[in-house]
């Protein structure tokens, strides 16, 4: 089934700013640790706090972002995300130049604010197609990181030392051209709102009411345990290569490769789902997660660092875009905003705590000790995922 010629084009164009506006992720990620270290004096365990502050700028700006779109609409909801990714950017850049953690903090805390925005782009995709195709929507929008997962990496290699002696300021400096070139291609894009009035027979369900949805429930849960698990190893990762001896740059290839891993899969996730369901598609990227696990578990080689990072990034994908695709069937149109403002802010918080925990728990129980966390959280969601599929063979069966 193809995408009418209008949406297709629609799709294209959140896939483009995907591509460009994602690659900022990358750069945060591979230096954001990194980066909190050099600032650092004494203390490093704090190093891993301001990817935590950009992860909580995206939790907090979730419900906001939104809301936003629902009042303005889509377009000028993200071209004021993407003039909030400017002016965090510049900050961390500049906080750089004048040593100081706490404005790096902010600066990336407020560059996650934008992120908030830049993960709305796959809920916009979707709304523009029929439900058949919106996991297809989802994915032809995550294909965009394939070329975020390049461009943010290169350009950490090739400008992280553009300022000397400073180190990693000129990388963080070089995002504000990335949202720069995000906002002129968001001016083709259609102001339409993110939902229409909700007609006034219509009742709206609250966040309560969500939370006692399990079938909300289970996407919620999956969604964020594969995405809290993944930014909890990864965060950790440049900082435990670099612990072993290896170079900045050995850490960069690493998330390079770890972010194709992401999002790659996009080009056929869609389509797994279509085929097999989303419940499968979600447990086998669980099972990859804990398959990560295993792999960081068994060696500390390049190798093991990278083949691990590749599986991490592959489960994300599973479970991340079968969450997704499932929590779409949770809400009618007019709930939207609700719906994806509450999944995105407990998504993401758990994504703060994952990110800022990384640091502390490498400094205080180390690497292999922090590879075992997943199965417990694995094991959780894949007896949520089963007692979702008994509850809807359930319903089938009545």
């Amino acid at each position: 089934m193809r995408f009418p010629t209008n949406t297709l084009a629609i799709a294209n164009l959140y896939a483009l700013l995907s591509a460009i506006n994602a690659s900022v992720a990358p750069i945060v990620i591979a230096l954001g640790g990194l980066t909190g270290a050099y600032l650092l004096s004494d203390d490093k365990s704090l190093a891993t706090l301001p990817v935590s502050g950009f992860n909580v700028g995206v939790a907090l700006m979730a419900g906001p972002a939104s809301l936003l779109m629902f009042r303005i609409g889509r377009q000028k909801g993200f071209m004021a995300g993407a003039m909030l990714g400017v002016v965090g950017v510049s900050i961390a850049g500049i906080a750089i130049l004048q040593h100081s953690f706490l404005w790096f903090c902010v600066g990336l805390a407020l560059t996650g604010g934008a992120n908030s925005f830049v993960q709305q782009y796959r809920f916009a995709a979707s709304d523009f197609v029929d439900d058949a195709l919106k996991a297809q929507a989802i994915s032809r929008v995550l294909i965009g990181g394939i070329a975020a997962a390049i461009v943010g990496p290169q350009i950490v290699l090739h400008n992280k030392d553009l300022l000397y002696p400073i180190p990693f300021a000129g990388a963080f400096l070089s995002g504000a051209g990335l949202f720069c070139i995000g906002l002129l291609i968001m001016t083709l894009l259609p102001n339409e709102r993110s939902e229409k009035r909700t007609p006034v027979d219509v009742e709206e369900r609250t966040k309560q009411e969500f939370l006692r949805d399990p079938t909300f429930l289970t996407a919620v849960l999956c969604g964020t345990s594969s995405y809290a698990l993944m930014a909890f190893v990864m965060t950790a990762a440049p900082l435990a290569m670099v612990g072993c001896g290896f170079e900045v740059s050995d850490a960069a290839i690493g998330i390079q490769w770890h972010v194709l891993a992401m999002f790659v899969p996009s080009l056929f996730t869609g389509k797994l789902i279509r085929r097999f369901g989303k419940l499968p598609i979600i447990a086998t990227g669980l099972v990859t997660l804990m398959a990560c696990s295993a792999v960081a578990l068994s060696g500390i080689s390049i190798e093991h660092f990278y083949l691990a990072l590749i599986l991490l990034g592959l489960g994300w994908n599973f479970g991340f875009i079968g969450s997704t695709a499932l929590l779409t069937e949770t809400y009618q149109a007019h709930e939207k905003h609700t719906a994806q403002g509450l999944n995105d802010t407990i998504l993401f918080g758990f994504v703060a705590f994952g990110s800022l925990s990384s640091g502390v728990a490498y400094e205080m129980v180390g690497w292999e000790t922090m590879n075992w966390i997943a199965y417990p959280i694995g094991l959780v969601c894949l007896v949520a995922l089963f007692l979702e599929r008994q509850r809807h063979e359930s319903e089938v069966v009545h």
